[in-house]
C-alpha cells in the first residue's frame, strides 16, 4: 500500500520559493514518494516541470484552476 502524499502549500510565495520549498521537501522523501505542491505564482507553471526534469523527479500531473496550480511530483533518486 502506498503512503499518502505529502502536501506542500506554497500558495502566496513568489519565484523561486515554490521550487525551493519543493526541492527541500523532496530531499527528505524516499524515492517513489509522492509530493502534492500547491502554488499561486504563475512562474511555477514552467519552473516546477523544469526543476523536476533537472533533478530527476517525475511530474505525474499538473492542474491549473482559479489561480491555483497543483503539481503531482513523484520523488526520484536524490541527486
Amino acid at each position: 500500500m502506498e503512503a499518502p502524499p505529502i502536501l506542500l502549500n506554497a500558495r502566496g510565495l513568489q519565484c523561486p520559493l515554490p521550487v525551493l520549498r519543493a526541492r527541500k521537501a523532496l530531499l527528505a522523501l524516499a524515492p517513489g514518494a509522492l509530493l502534492l505542491l500547491e502554488a499561486t505564482d504563475p512562474a511555477a507553471w514552467d519552473d516546477v516541470p523544469a526543476f523536476c526534469g533537472e533533478a530527476g523527479h517525475v511530474l505525474e500531473a499538473r492542474d491549473k484552476a482559479d489561480g491555483r496550480m497543483t503539481f503531482r511530483i513523484r520523488c526520484g533518486a536524490s541527486i
